[in-house]
């Protein structure tokens, strides 16, 4: 009790402010994921990309609190007392902003209702836009040869509606000037540069969605810098940088050249497996949203998996078939419970194709059997052939497993399948995806593995127009379940994850997202 004998909460959570940087995934800090990944509540703003969402844990409370010019979802008072109040509950809050939480992102303000109720915070850095954009861009803000430094100025006007700034100071640094939130005032900022004297020549350039597949780079003289936001139909966010560096865009541009630049790619796979694909497509250049549309559920008090992997153990099975890294995952995972590795030792071991088998090498088994085509049919038909009278065959797979497997399995003469369910595929969705809004922009591509994950996608966006869906797939099966709603379908030319990325490639050039 204190003084007033009102009760204290000796519960109190703990709130941090996170830079999530400029936009591109990667860019967020490794202290902002790990934070990130022990978040109970996410109060996050206008400036999160999607991508940023897959670091937060299922499970946790996601408030957005989006502010723009004139369009405030949440007024600034109103985000201090939520913090505040999602403390005082016992959270662990996570307040994710855009770029750096103290540069023009109002994070000090976030702290004084904290600070005055004893609230424990921590202040995570950010990559700010301000240099992330320009260095996208190919403009160094700083060049031994250009400049003597970099000022970073807000031009977001004050609350009496003016722009308060002292173009002649900014005008005789010499620095590089790199303007944010300066869209809706780039005239204004152009003819106080102009009055106070910088030369109408100077390189001048617009980065718009700066780190982003839909970055844009727009370079004049400051003369003509507004002329040029207006015929280009520039739009916010951007960063604005004025300076002779800026003269160095074309010269030093790198983002441009990366074969996937342009394209955005929706990763439908399960959380656990999406990590390998999604760095894959950032390598290359696309901003990647992992939205994974299936969960893969172990069934519990498996006896019949249990019973079978005792009986391979004392060497029943000849062979035994796997066919997807999740079906890996879970028939190990009981495996160790009661033997380990060495159960296989009397038996041979098929997988279905080139990431199944990747996943038995995590566990250092290599595959006796991988099909010419990796599908269902195709190495039910080539393991038959290899099939003598009296072999046992174990397949421990999903519980909606793909029947054409066993159809070719049982044409050979007398042999014994145990097919046993391991796994449920369960359809889930993104509360935080929009997928009409995100699957309508022309560069964004959705990628499917399998049928289960285009049915696990329709299944949890059932009120969208899926004709709009532009559909990168593996195999025919999973294309069909594709195209059966409409979807646009490219098909990769192999089953793998590389072609996959491949196919989005020429996807990407067929419909002009990619320079060629």
């Amino acid at each position: 009790m204190n003084d007033n004998n009102e009760c204290v909460n000796l519960n109190k959570g703990k709130v941090w402010l996170v830079g999530a940087g400029p936009g591109e995934m990667s860019l967020i800090t490794l202290k902002g994921k790990e934070v990130l990944a022990e978040a109970d509540t996410v109060v996050y703003d206008a400036l999160v990309r999607g991508g940023m969402m897959s670091l937060i844990p299922e499970g946790a409370e996601l408030i957005y609190a989006g502010k723009r010019a004139g369009n405030h979802t949440m007024k600034q008072e109103d985000i201090n007392t939520l913090l505040l109040e999602k403390a005082l509950e016992g959270k662990k809050v996570v307040r994710l902003k855009g770029g750096d939480p103290f540069l023009f992102g109002r994070g000090g303000e976030e702290l004084e209702l904290l600070v005055q109720n004893g609230i424990d915070f921590e202040i995570v850095p950010g990559v700010t836009s301000a240099f992330a954009a320009s260095a996208y861009a190919g403009i160094p803000v700083t060049h031994r040869d250009f400049c003597r430094g970099v000022s970073v100025i807000t031009g977001h006007r004050r609350s009496n509606g003016c722009l308060d700034l002292n173009y002649k100071a900014l005008a005789d640094t010499g620095n590089t000037l790199v303007f944010l939130m300066g869209m809706s005032t780039i005239e204004i900022i152009m003819n106080g540069l102009l009055e106070a004297g910088m030369a109408e020549d100077t390189p001048a350039a617009i980065i718009e969605k700066g780190t982003t597949s839909s970055q844009r780079v727009l370079t004049a003289d400051l003369a003509h810098l507004a002329e040029t936001a207006e015929t280009n139909h520039a739009k916010a966010p951007a960063v604005i940088v004025i300076g002779h560096v800026s003269g160095l865009a074309e010269r030093f541009r790198w983002r441009s050249s990366l074969p996937l630049n342009g394209v955005r790619a929706v990763v439908t796979r399960p959380r656990e497996l999406s990590s390998g694909l999604a760095s894959m497509l950032r390598k290359k250049g696309a901003e990647v949203i992992e939205v994974p549309v299936i969960d893969i559920d172990p069934i519990k008090d498996n006896d019949r998996l249990r019973d079978a992997i005792g009986m391979l153990s004392e060497g029943y099975y000849q062979w035994v078939v796997l066919t997807s890294p999740s079906g890996v995952r879970v028939f190990f995972d009981e495996l160790m419970k009661t033997a380990d590795a060495r159960a296989l030792s009397g038996c041979k071991v098929a997988a279905i194709g080139k990431g199944t088998g990747a996943e038995l090498e995590k566990r250092g088994i290599h595959a006796d059997l991988v099909p010419s085509k990796y599908d269902g049919r195709t190495l039910g038909a080539e393991l038959s052939r290899l099939l003598v009278p009296g072999d046992r065959v174990l397949i421990p797979r999903a519980s909606i497993g793909n029947k054409a497997l066993n159809e070719e399995l049982s044409k050979a003469k007398n042999v014994t399948i145990d097919d046993i369910a391991t796994y449920d595929t369960v359809y889930r969705s993104a509360e935080w995806f929009d997928a009409s809004k995100e699957l309508a922009d022309p560069a964004t591509f959705a990628l499917f593995t399998s049928a289960s994950g285009v049915k696990g996608f329709v299944s949890a966006y059932p009120d969208m127009d899926h004709s709009l869906v532009k559909a990168v797939c593996i195999g025919a099966m999973t294309a069909a379940e594709a195209e059966k709603h409409g979807m646009k379908v490219w098909i990769s030319e192999e089953a793998t994850l590389v072609s996959l990325t491949d196919m989005l490639t020429q996807a990407g050039r067929e419909l002009a997202l990619i320079e060629v």
